[in-house]
Formats: C-alpha cells, structure tokens, sequence
C-alpha cells in the first residue's frame, strides 16, 4: 500500500529554486529543475543541516555546512564527507500540488 503526502503548491517552487515542506514531522526538500520537480529528505545525511541552506548546482544538491553534494536523481551522496544518501520520494504533479507518493508507514529518512 502506498499513500500520497501534500506537499506544496507547484507555483511556490519555480524553476531553480527549492522549498522546505514539513510531513509526518519530517522535512522535505522540493527542488525544480527545468520544470522538473524533485524531493528528497531535508536533512543532510551526514550532520543534521537543513538542505535547504544549501544551493543547487547543476542536477545535484550541496550542502552548505560541509559541502557534501548529493545527486537529486537518486541521493547519491557524490562528495564526502556524506557517505549515505539521501532519501529520494517519488513526485506526482495533480491539480497545481506536489505530492509525494510513499510506503505506508513512516518516512524514509537516512541518518
């Protein structure tokens, strides 16, 4: 079973920017990207920072505390000192929301 979480509204996040959602009493990162939205976790996964202190570059998220880079296509952590990667959910655009789509149960998040 899977269930679908409201994020924000599409318009509030425009292309090359990002926003914080908070779900389940968790934070999640919304970034578009060329129209493409993406959401991962918002906590770095190396040290708790919120991710979006950090800036976009590219196809990629970097954290501004240590500066570990994360893939937003997949959470790859791609410069340490992260190691593990970020939580990726899954987005679905419906009537001008974002919505992520997940496991029942609670939010993935690495730590």
């Amino acid at each position: 079973m899977s269930r679908r979480l409201d994020l924000c509204a599409a318009e509030d996040v425009p292309p090359g920017t990002m926003k914080m959602c908070e779900v389940d009493d968790e934070l999640v990162l919304v970034t578009n990207l060329g129209g493409t939205f993406h959401a991962t976790q918002g906590v770095c996964s190396h040290e708790y920072f919120e991710l979006d202190r950090g800036f976009l570059t590219g196809e990629s998220l970097t954290c501004a505390l240590h500066l570990s880079r994360f893939s937003l296509d997949d959470g790859e952590a791609l410069d340490p000192p992260a190691e593990l990667p970020l939580a990726v959910y899954p987005v679905v655009v419906a009537d001008g929301r974002i919505l992520i789509e997940v496991p029942e149960g609670p939010l993935e998040v690495n730590r």
